[in-house]
């Protein structure tokens, strides 16, 4: 689901940063979950730049903690010697290949947010908007 900038009427054209929104919102996907907190913190006006920080928030802390999870379950899994070893030497490529990928969903949530989209991410925007 997207949503023009231009067209939005609950998006001010100021921003509590001083920021263009489009720029702001791109920010907030630049540092991952530590930009989003901070525009999300410095925001108190703008509905599509907040938007954009909650869902970075939410997107990127999702990530994070899948990755301590998925960490953890190949130290476990790793204990095991030899059969162990082997699970996690497939794992850690498995888990290589999800790393493209998050790097092609951040330049894409920049992009949406930078071109003044409000894209929701499926999932997670329903869940960034309630807190707006």
């Amino acid at each position: 689901m997207e949503e023009d900038l231009q067209n939005s009427p609950e998006v001010t054209p100021e921003t509590s940063t001083g920021l263009e929104p489009n720029v702001a919102g791109a920010l907030c996907y630049l540092l991952g979950i530590l930009t989003g907190i901070l525009f999300y913190v410095l925001e108190k006006e703008n509905e599509f730049v907040r938007f954009h920080a909650m869902q970075s928030i939410i997107v990127f802390g999702g990530i994070f903690v899948l990755s301590v999870l998925w960490t953890a379950v190949m130290g476990i899994i790793g204990l095991v010697p030899i059969l162990g070893w082997i699970v996690v030497f497939f794992l850690g490529l498995i888990s290589l290949l999800f790393v493209p990928v998050i790097i092609i969903l951040w330049v894409f949530l920049m992009y949406k947010a930078f071109t003044g989209k409000m894209y929701s991410v499926p999932l997670v925007g329903k869940y960034a908007r309630q807190y707006m």
